[in-house]
């Protein structure tokens, strides 16, 4: 493989039961060799607005008082040619039919993952995934996830999906940045208004990206892509 690309993928409101009606999974990626480059650029930005370079960056942790600062990491994104991002966005969870389609939420949930992912997978490259480790069962979830993705591709001796695998997110700042992406595109599906910090970067994206981020972008869009999902596309 001439080139390995990391791709860093977190969600939002993916569990069945946790009442929220709008999931989203999104995926960040960039070359491998650029990775730490990126990361050590993020860091600066933190240290540049007075803030530990360890802090975490988190969709749910923006305040007015960390307004710009979470602007100037968008404006990051948006200007460093290194970085894409896709999304999925599931508008009403509570319209999916999983017995109609004899599946159960979890083997819906790695189709999704297949369907953010598939675009992004190119047979020529390697990729590494990362994904926010966020409980027990995670261990499982990536093994069913790279066995998913590999058989999908015909991959069979795992060349195209080198490696999945879980990370601490308050480690990783290109997780922390697909946790800023995904709040944001999630934010603006659900029509929320209550925080003026957070309406404030949605507007920026939407500047920057020139979408609503409430409607499907062309697959081939490469910066900042998104397929709003329709439950009665075959796999309710």
């Amino acid at each position: 493989m001439d080139q390995t690309i990391n791709i860093y993928c977190d969600e939002s409101c993916h569990l069945e039961n946790d009442r929220q009606r709008v999931m989203v999974l999104g995926a960040l990626w960039c070359p491998k060799d650029k990775s730490r480059e990126i990361a050590t650029r993020i860091r600066e930005i933190k240290e540049a607005h007075g803030l530990a370079r360890s802090m975490e960056i988190k969709w749910n942790k923006v305040s007015p008082s960390k307004e710009v600062f979470y602007q100037a990491v968008l404006d990051y994104f948006f200007d460093d040619d290194d970085l894409h991002f896709r999304a999925i966005v599931i508008p009403d969870k509570t319209k999916l039919r999983h017995a109609d389609f004899g599946q159960d939420h979890d083997t819906w949930y790695y189709k999704m993952m297949f369907t953010l992912l598939e675009p992004l997978l190119a047979p020529s490259l390697a990729h590494r995934i990362f994904l926010d480790q966020k409980d027990t069962r995670s261990a499982r979830k990536i093994e069913k996830l790279h066995e998913v993705l590999c058989n999908n591709l015909y991959d069979f001796n795992r060349k195209i999906v080198e490696r999945v695998q879980a990370v601490a997110s308050h480690e990783v700042e290109q997780v922390q940045l697909a946790d800023l992406l995904i709040g944001a595109v999630g934010y603006a599906n659900r029509n929320l208004e209550g925080s003026k910090a957070k309406l404030s970067l949605v507007k920026r994206i939407r500047e920057r990206s020139r979408y609503s981020l409430t409607r499907t972008t062309l697959l081939r869009e490469q910066k900042m892509n998104l397929l709003i999902w329709n439950a009665s596309g075959g796999q309710g």
